[in-house]
């Protein structure tokens, strides 16, 4: 039987992403998302819920991220779901799902407006290539928003 494991989600960000280095010199961001979605309440009245969600971003598009996203930037992520198990300090067993990011764009200009795709210099995709860190990035001098 064939399986898919495919995430698209558009949101804010949460916090600026933070960035490190592993010790084999592989870049990772990591950074919340906010996703509101709007619903009929059992009263008839509008009710928002906030869905928020942990991304992970490797190689070169963790770089960008960190360098052109802060918090309150809306953005489209496209991703696969990552379930981590672990034993914490206290001995005692933690898990998490989270997103891995295979792709993004920015949905929004660089100061957090919502200016058209035009306005906003051309609404360039952020999404450089398949899987961590390899693919199509800006060439040199232009800005990947």
């Amino acid at each position: 039987m064939a399986s898919l494991n495919k995430v698209f989600l558009i949101g804010n960000l949460t916090r600026d992403p933070e960035l490190r280095t592993t010790q084999g010199g592989t870049q990772i961001a990591k950074f919340g998302l906010a996703i509101n979605r709007r619903r009929t309440g059992p009263d008839g009245n509008q009710v928002e819920e906030t869905c928020f969600v942990d991304i992970t971003a490797f190689g070169r598009q963790a770089e960008v991220l960190h360098q052109y996203t802060k918090k309150g930037r809306l953005l489209f992520v496209e991703g696969r779901l990552n379930f981590s198990t672990w034993t914490a300090q206290d001995g005692g067993k933690r898990s998490k799902l989270d997103v891995v990011l295979e792709q993004f764009q920015f949905l929004d200009s660089r100061q957090g407006g919502r200016e058209s795709a035009s306005d906003a210099g051309g609404g360039m995709s952020g999404g450089f290539g398949e899987g961590p860190g390899f693919g199509n990035e800006p060439a040199e001098g232009e800005v990947p928003f």
